[in-house]
């Protein structure tokens, strides 16, 4: 949502029998207009955005609680992510991240194909990094190809990439990241650490089946 384009007709609908998710949060004020540019006679598209840092860490906040019911384990898992970014323990990250989806009410998957999907298991992540206010990079675009995600903390890097088991062979989260290069969009940060993670899932346990993790250089 956070380099979202809209034309004029998107913006302007609400119907309240089918609400899209893009103008209903621009219409609450969740999102705002950051540039409009103009295409022909009087139509424009509009680039949007949140209006600040702490609205977009509002929301993520909002989803996390609907994703997650149990908020002493919501708690617990921020913690405990705060407490391994601070000492740089990846090992202790897989732990956390098994602790992510074990968290997740089960009725969330009934009649529901969404754990199939690289995707959710990258939204589930990105919540909980963003909601502690981090500079979360998602989709990040390279000249070799798309990284599922960048977290950004101090003068370190993660670059992570996630896979589903049930659509890829083992082990392709870390050597995609590898194979495509994507660390080198960062290397021209001075003092920087790059931390290369790989997480696979698996779609019927729901949950992480292979976490991996290097540093580069």
């Amino acid at each position: 949502m956070d380099n979202f384009i809209a034309g004029e007709e998107l913006l302007n609908s609400f119907d309240a029998d089918f609400i899209e998710p893009e103008p209903l949060l621009f219409q609450t004020g969740y999102l705002t207009i950051k540039a409009m540019e103009h295409l022909f006679d009087h139509e424009y598209m509009y680039r949007l955005g949140f209006p600040n840092h702490e609205v977009k860490k509002s929301l993520t906040n909002s989803l996390l609680d609907w994703y997650i019911q149990d908020q002493g384990s919501l708690r617990n898992n921020r913690t405990e992510l705060v407490n391994i970014l601070q000492t740089n323990n990846l090992d202790a990250l897989e732990k956390l991240f098994y602790a992510f989806f074990a968290s997740i009410p089960y009725d969330w998957y009934r009649k529901n194909a969404i754990a199939e999907y690289e995707g959710y298991y990258c939204s589930v992540v990105y919540c909980y990094f963003t909601a502690l206010g981090l500079n979360v990079q998602p989709e990040v675009s390279t000249n070799h190809g798309r990284l599922d995600m960048a977290v950004i903390f101090e003068n370190r890097v993660y670059l992570i990439e996630f896979k589903v088991n049930e659509l890829t062979e083992s082990g392709q989260a870390l050597a995609q990241i590898k194979e495509k290069r994507y660390y080198e969009k960062y290397t021209d940060r001075e003092h920087c650490e790059i931390y290369l993670i790989g997480v696979e899932f698996s779609a019927e346990e729901r949950n992480i089946s292979r976490f991996e993790w290097e540093r580069y250089g």
